[in-house]
């Protein structure tokens, strides 16, 4: 660990001369804000999992659908407080301790110097696993919005009746081609514009979503869907799975701690202390956020009630003007070309990390081209471009995003929201296992893991369904 965090330091220090440019650890000097925080985490939280929450919420019904949204939003605010805890390692209970810690660079170092080896390899495998599955997710949701634009047109110029089949396959290697061009970028602190853009695309897009239910709403004549939602046609047991996936969902709306640390990492640095800032970032995204979703979730669901679809904008392809619905299909994939960026960053970071730390004197990995925004050099250039090619191609293959999305976000909820910020809090505050406060975390730890199993069964079951019925690349 010694010698990596050499190699790390005397790499950055290398591009740098100026010592005002640089950290307390050799770093180039980090300038990040509140504001850019709450940037990226709404770039990473209000995502196209907005999209399926009406489809959620209709699995749950009016009593629980909104009830999980707060929830769900509530238990990620609090274990984001405590993650934002463990951005610097230390012991004791002070603020001061907190200020002046050793800086953890990632979400997984901060567990490996926390918990130890053994769950931070644990955490790296889901972590990443987690981040590389939401890029597939989100070329997916990419290209049904970039088909959805042609399907549009073709249906507003030629009729409601005609066929209008398209594949999306051509729309996912457009958005790959973009993203490989994107992925140049070399780390979280030169796509902060990109975010940016991305989050008044994500509130475009959810916005008009939100007018076109309520306009749904009122011609339609008031409010539709039931109290507890019904099965509606299908068996008793496919109603549980998919009650089970409309969890899934909802945490996956709400997933962004698996890069709360390499945001945090961008803050300036104290004081004020990058966890105080961190916690107003992450409380102002939250609320702003949940608030949207249960409008967007909400108002989804009065609009098309028990048959609300998996992608709430696809209600609307009929729907007129039809230029309306382009647009904020436009914005999603403008949105997911930020997003998917937010969500590899970590991913590329760790790879070459690790490819420095190992060749410290190959020019192929440690010299680069700076051009704007971009720097190219030959490990960035081959590795991310296999990266985006191998998601695109999956993506291609597994076309299914309502299950994707919920598959995801059962599989993280419980180990990268929960279990260990929670754990990561316990030891660096070295909390005695019977006071009340480790009792609560551990309980709050255990009742997450129900829930994400639970979820990761009704997403196994509605993922398998699909399956049977689909062809691979035929989509």
């Amino acid at each position: 660990m010694v010698r990596i965090e050499t190699v790390e330091v005397s790499l950055e220090a290398g591009n740098h001369a100026d010592a005002t440019a640089l950290d307390e650890d050799g770093r180039p000097r980090r300038t990040g804000t509140a504001w850019t925080a709450s940037s990226y985490i709404v770039t990473a939280v209000i995502g196209s999992g907005v999209l399926s929450l009406p489809w959620a919420v209709a699995q749950l019904g009016w009593a629980a659908g909104p009830a999980a949204m707060v929830v769900f939003g509530g238990v990620s605010y609090y274990t984001s407080t405590l993650l934002a805890e463990c951005y610097r390692t230390v012991g004791g209970d002070s603020d001061m301790a907190a200020a002046t810690g050793r800086r953890n660079y990632s979400y997984m170092e901060a567990v490996r110097n926390i918990l130890g080896g053994a769950k931070a390899t644990a955490c790296g495998v889901i972590q990443y696993t987690n981040l590389a599955g939401i890029a597939v997710g989100y070329t997916i949701a990419a290209s049904i919005s970039m088909l959805a634009i042609k399907r549009a047109g073709c249906f507003h110029d030629n009729g409601h009746a005609a066929a209008c089949h398209s594949s999306s396959t051509p729309y996912m290697i457009v958005f790959g081609a973009v993203q490989i061009v994107f992925s140049q970028i070399p780390d979280f602190a030169q796509v902060w514009w990109l975010s940016i853009v991305a989050t008044v695309m994500s509130f475009t897009y959810s916005g008009i979503g939100l007018g076109l239910a309520i306009a749904r709403t009122v011609a339609n004549g008031g409010f539709h869907g039931t109290r507890v939602a019904h099965a509606g046609g299908i068996t008793a047991m496919q109603k549980v799975w998919r009650t089970l996936q409309a969890l899934g969902n909802i945490a996956f709306a709400y997933s962004f701690s698996n890069v709360l640390i390499e945001i945090q990492d961008t803050l300036k640095a104290p004081p004020p202390s990058e966890a105080e800032v961190m916690k107003k970032a992450t409380a102002a995204s939250i609320a702003t956020t949940t608030a949207f979703y249960a409008m967007c979730g909400l108002m989804g669901y009065a609009a098309f009630g028990n048959a609300a679809p998996d992608n709430l904008l696809t209600g609307f392809v009929f729907y007129e003007p039809y230029w309306l619905v382009d647009v904020a299909n436009a914005a999603i994939a403008v949105h997911l070309v930020g997003a998917y960026q937010v969500f590899v960053q970590p991913i590329f970071a760790f790879v070459e990390r690790r490819a420095a730390a190992a060749w410290p004197d190959n020019a192929l990995v440690t010299e680069e081209l700076r051009v704007g925004p971009f720097a190219l050099n030959a490990l960035r250039l081959v590795w991310r471009t296999a990266f985006v090619c191998l998601t695109t191609i999956l993506a291609m293959a597994l076309p299914f995003f309502g299950t994707i999305v919920g598959l995801i976000g059962a599989f993280s909820f419980w180990p990268l929201t929960v279990y260990f910020p929670s754990e990561m809090y316990i030891k660096q505050r070295s909390m005695a296992c019977g006071s009340g406060r480790c009792v609560w975390l551990r309980a709050l730890a255990a009742a997450s893991l129900l829930v994400s199993v639970a979820a990761g069964v009704g997403s196994i079951a509605g993922f398998v369904s699909a399956l049977r019925k689909f062809r691979p690349f035929s989509g």
